[in-house]
């Protein structure tokens, strides 16, 4: 099993327009041989204090959503990369200036999972 990281930092002020994007989708990915689930992380930068063990919140850091989605295999994944279905999700792209700049993609392959059992 796989999961795909999409690491996108979104510009101050188009938060809820990127959200709303993800609630409203066509979820085309949903059907793909091989997809398990879609999740979309919102960011919430956080410091640590060490001397207290307070957290608070941190606005000097750039966070990232993170749309992530879990994929029995690579091949999986890659398959709907090149589908049509991939193609007609991803024609209609936000206009440049929602993001504060270049996403970040990430593959990791899953090594134990409460969910599946593991330890």
């Amino acid at each position: 099993m796989i999961v795909v990281t999409n690491r996108i930092p979104v510009a101050e002020g188009h938060q809820i327009d990127f959200e709303d994007r993800f609630k409203n989708r066509a979820h085309l990915v949903d059907t793909a041989p091989g997809f398990i689930r879609n999740e979309v992380h919102r960011p919430k930068p956080m410091k640590l204090d060490h001397s207290t063990g307070a957290w608070s919140p941190d606005p000097d850091v750039q966070g990232y959503y993170e749309v992530k989605t879990w994929w029995q295999s690579f091949d999986d994944f890659v398959a709907w990369t090149q589908s049509p279905s991939f193609a007609e999700a991803h024609r209609n792209r936000p206009p440049k200036e929602m993001f504060a700049g270049p996403n970040v993609l990430e593959v990791h392959e899953l090594l134990t999972s409460t969910d599946l059992g593991g330890r």
